[in-house]
C-alpha cells in the first residue's frame, strides 16, 4: 500500500529509525549465559552462596545515538506522528545509553528512566506501586493455607507444551504464522517474537503456563507484532521499543487477567520482582536478593533466575538493579484503568488501537485522528476475550461499580445482614 506524499516524511524517518535501532538489542546484552547460571545454580544448591561474577560485551552506539538524536530533533513538528516518533527514538537512545553502561551501575538510572522505579505513584491513586506489590505479596500469604489443595501441577514437558501451542496457533493465525522452539540457551520460561515463541528447555510448565502463554505472549506480544507488520505507514509498529514496555507487559498481564489465565501465585511472582528491585536500589546484594525468594517459598534455580533478573547488565554487589521487571504491575494498573476509562467513555473503538501495533496508551489516543483517516490501519487480529466485546463489557461494567465499594468500611456484620423483611 503506497503513502500519501502528505505523509511520506514520517515514513522516511519511520525508516531511518528503524535503521538506526538495528543494532540495539537490550535483553541479549544484558543476559547471562546459560551455562554460567546452571553451574550457579548448581552451587546454590548446595548452600554455595557466592557472588556471580558475569562479563558483558560493551557495543559501541555512538552511532546509534547520534542518529536517534538526529531524528528527535527533526521529527518534533506538533503532529501526533512526528510525536511519536520523537518519543520512540528518544527511548531507543536512552537505551542505548544504559547497553553502553552495562556491567556497572550506571545501568541503573537510564533503566528506570525507561520502566520506572518501584516508589513511582499510580496514577489516579496515592499509593505506588511498591504498595500495590506488597499488598498482592500478603494477599496471596493469607490465603496460600487455604489454596494448597489446588495446588498445580508442573508436569508438561517443553516439547509437549511446544505441540501443544503449535496447533492452537495454527488454527488462529494461520499454519506457520508463529513457530513455537525449544530453545536450551533461553533463561526466562519463555519468551515471544512476532513469529516465534520459545521455550526453555529442560523445564516443565503447569496448565496454567499454558493459558498463560497463549493469554501473554500469543495473543498480546506476537499479535500485536504481527499486526504492527501490517501498517502501511510506521514499520516501527511492528517492534517494541523502550517506551511501549510497560503498556505492552501490562496489557499482556491484563490479558491473563480477561481470560482468566492469571492466578494468585502469578502476581505474588509479579509483585515479589518489583520488592526486589526496591531491595537491590537500597543496596541488598544478589544473595540477599536470592535468599529473598528462597524463603517467600521459590526453588532454588527459580529463586536463582529470579533474582538474576533484577541483576541483569550491573554489578551484583548491590546499590544498582535492571528495572525492567518494574513495568509488570505498574503497566498491569495502568492498562486496567485505561480499559475501564474507555469503557466508561464508550469509546469501545480505542481498545481495539491498542493492539494494532507495539503502541503505548498514550498514542492510542494521540494517534486516533490517524486511525480515523486509514493512514493507520485497525488491527488485523484481535484475542479471543477481544473478541466479544459483550463479555468484556460486562468485565468492565462490574470492576468500574465495585470498585467505588470502599473494603476498608466492609465489616462481617454488613455482610451477613438479613434482608429487609416483606409484608
Amino acid at each position: 500500500m503506497s503513502v500519501a506524499p502528505a505523509l511520506q516524511r514520517y515514513a522516511d524517518l519511520d525508516r531511518r529509525l528503524l535503521a538506526a535501532v538495528k543494532g540495539i538489542h537490550i535483553l541479549p546484552t544484558v543476559a547471562w549465559p546459560a551455562s554460567l547460571e546452571n553451574r550457579l545454580i548448581a552451587d546454590y544448591a548446595e548452600g554455595r552462596h557466592t557472588l556471580p561474577r558475569v562479563d558483558y560485551a560493551r557495543p559501541d552506539l555512538a552511532g546509534a545515538r547520534a542518529e536517534l538524536a538526529a531524528i528527535e530533533r527533526t521529527a518534533d513538528d506538533g503532529d501526533p506522528l512526528g510525536d511519536y516518533l520523537r518519543r520512540t527514538a528518544e527511548s531507543w537512545r536512552i537505551a542505548a545509553e544504559m547497553l553502553e553502561a552495562v556491567g556497572g551501575a550506571g545501568v541503573t538510572a537510564p533503566s528506570i528512566a525507561l520502566y520506572g522505579r518501584p516508589g513511582d505513584p499510580i496514577p489516579g491513586s496515592a499509593r505506588s506501586n511498591l504498595d500495590a506489590a506488597r499488598y498482592f505479596v500478603e494477599l496471596s500469604d493469607e490465603l496460600g493455607a487455604d489454596l494448597l489443595a489446588d495446588d498445580v501441577s508442573v508436569d508438561i514437558p517443553a516439547a509437549g507444551l511446544r505441540d501443544e501451542l503449535a496447533t492452537t496457533l495454527d488454527g488462529f493465525f494461520g499454519p506457520g504464522v508463529i513457530v513455537v522452539e525449544v530453545d536450551p540457551e533461553l533463561t526466562a520460561k519463555a519468551a515471544a517474537g512476532a513469529t516465534r515463541i520459545r521455550l526453555r528447555a529442560n523445564t516443565c510448565f503447569s496448565e496454567y503456563d499454558r493459558h498463560q502463554l497463549l493469554a501473554h505472549e500469543a495473543f498480546v506480544h506476537s499479535l500485536t507484532a504481527l499486526n504492527g507488520r501490517e501498517q502501511p505507514l510506521l514499520a516501527s509498529l511492528a517492534r517494541t521499543s523502550p517506551r511501549v514496555t510497560a503498556t505492552q507487559e501490562g496489557l499482556a498481564v491484563f490479558a491473563e487477567l480477561m481470560s482468566g489465565a492469571i492466578d494468585i501465585a502469578r502476581l505474588k511472582r509479579i509483585s515479589l520482582r518489583i520488592l526486589a528491585i526496591d531491595m537491590a536500589l537500597s543496596g541488598a546484594d544478589f544473595v540477599e536478593v536470592y535468599r529473598f525468594f528462597h524463603e517467600r517459598g521459590q526453588s532454588v534455580a527459580d529463586s536463582f533466575h529470579s533474582a538474576q533478573r533484577v541483576f541483569r547488565g550491573v554489578p551484583t554487589t548491590g546499590g544498582a538493579a535492571f528495572a525492567k521487571d518494574n513495568v509488570y504491575l505498574s503497566g498491569l494498573l495502568d492498562v486496567h484503568t485505561f480499559f475501564r476509562w474507555a469503557f466508561r467513555e464508550q469509546r469501545m473503538d480505542l481498545l481495539r488501537y491498542l493492539f494494532a501495533g507495539k503502541l503505548a496508551l498514550a498514542d492510542v489516543l494521540s494517534l486516533e485522528p490517524h486511525f480515523a483517516s486509514g493512514a493507520l490501519a485497525p488491527p488485523r487480529w484481535l484475542p479471543p476475550w477481544m473478541r466479544h466485546a459483550h463479555g468484556l463489557a460486562g468485565k468492565l461494567a462490574f470492576s468500574v461499580f465495585v470498585n467505588g465499594i470502599r473494603m476498608g468500611r466492609v465489616g462481617p456484620d454488613d455482610l451477613l445482614r438479613e434482608p429487609p423483611a416483606t409484608a
